[in-house]
């Protein structure tokens, strides 16, 4: 088992250095390695060329502002879908349950709707105006902390798991249902870029923003490591549970708070990702053939991030292009989830 830690470890280090070494614009290794050590040559010619464009500052810009935040914000990213995936698969029974089933994702969406569709991208609230990525993120993390303090709310109410389940798709149904009334209304420029944050992607955190995400990031997989004991026992039954001295209620609350935090904040920034949170707990579960949470946890992290780390190099390889996110993660997800349908169908 340490054999195999040891491995996903190396395996996220390997494409964490790749992110960062290949991308849609060629930079020799030398080069990179100058700016990531800070050994910058003054005086000479920056690989991109002659010119404004062509200042090593420009190279700088490439390695430290895009691929290094985005290489961490992908970790970071998919780790955390991977852990909410895992949390709601095991606390509602349902291997088909993601980050988006109980709307929380949803919530983000409408967020994001009602700035870019309704007001334009610009949110002007008495003497305060917000505009561009600040009002986006702002609006995709409101809408998911209202659907989470909603679910935080019928959870006090809902003792029955299922039922709680069907009170998020129900909100999701809702949200959506907002969503495409919003298009309707909208005008054509609105409408494209709203698809285009819809699209996914790791390269909208700046290295100024990332001590904020990364520290939203590590609360919530914190949260999710402490609740390993009851999610063991959850898994024998509640019945069991209770007589373990586990508290449901106060599990569940903590469980939808984890997982509230990592699906409100990932997609804020990164969108609505899709598959990675819903496939990885089951590709890690394949690899390990246990259910304990004591291995499969951290082993579901580490799967989280690389395969994360692994769509963004799929997208940023391209040379004349980058490809949206949301076009390779179903390309990786989907063969995964039809295959744990037709096991469990035979």
């Amino acid at each position: 088992m340490k054999s195999r830690l040891f491995i996903l470890i190396l395996l996220v280090a390997v494409l964490f250095i790749l992110n960062i070494f290949l991308g849609s614009v060629h930079i020799p290794a030398a080069d990179i390695l100058h700016v990531l050590l800070g050994n910058i040559p003054h005086g000479t010619a920056s690989p991109l060329g002659e010119g404004g464009e062509g200042t090593w500052g420009a190279t700088s810009y490439i390695i430290l502002g895009s691929r290094l935040p985005t290489a961490l914000t992908a970790t970071l990213a998919g780790a955390g879908l991977a852990t909410a995936g895992l949390l709601l698969q095991t606390s509602f029974h349902n291997p088909l349950a993601g980050p988006s089933i109980l709307g929380i994702s949803s919530g983000a969406n409408l967020g994001v709707a009602i700035v870019m569709l309704a007001f334009g991208g610009t949110v002007t609230a008495g003497l305060y105006t917000w505009s561009g990525y600040l009002a986006i993120v702002g609006a995709a993390f409101l809408g998911s902390l209202l659907i989470m303090g909603l679910l935080l709310l019928f959870s006090s109410m809902l003792k029955n798991n299922l039922m709680l389940l069907i009170t998020g798709i129900m909100m999701g149904y809702i949200t959506s249902s907002a969503i495409s009334l919003l298009n309707f209304l909208a005008s054509v420029e609105n409408i494209q870029s709203f698809l285009i944050w819809g699209m996914g992607n790791f390269n909208s955190v700046s290295l100024q923003q990332m001590p904020l995400f990364a520290a939203i990031c590590l609360i919530g997989l914190v949260l999710a490591l402490l609740l390993i004991k009851p999610l063991n026992a959850i898994l024998l039954g509640e019945h069991y549970a209770v007589n373990l001295g586990i508290n449901i209620q106060r599990t569940r609350n903590l469980l939808l708070l984890a997982t509230g935090i990592l699906t409100a904040v990932i997609t804020a920034y990164c969108g609505p990702v899709a598959f990675l949170g819903l496939a990885t707990p089951h590709v890690a579960f394949l690899l390990l053939g246990t259910s304990n949470h004591r291995i499969l946890l951290p082993v579901t992290m580490l799967m989280g991030a690389l395969l994360a780390l692994l769509c963004n190099l799929l997208c940023t390889l391209p040379s004349t292009t980058v490809i949206p996110l949301n076009a390779i993660t179903p390309i990786l997800g989907a063969p995964v989830i039809l295959y744990i349908i037709m096991r469990r169908k035979q």
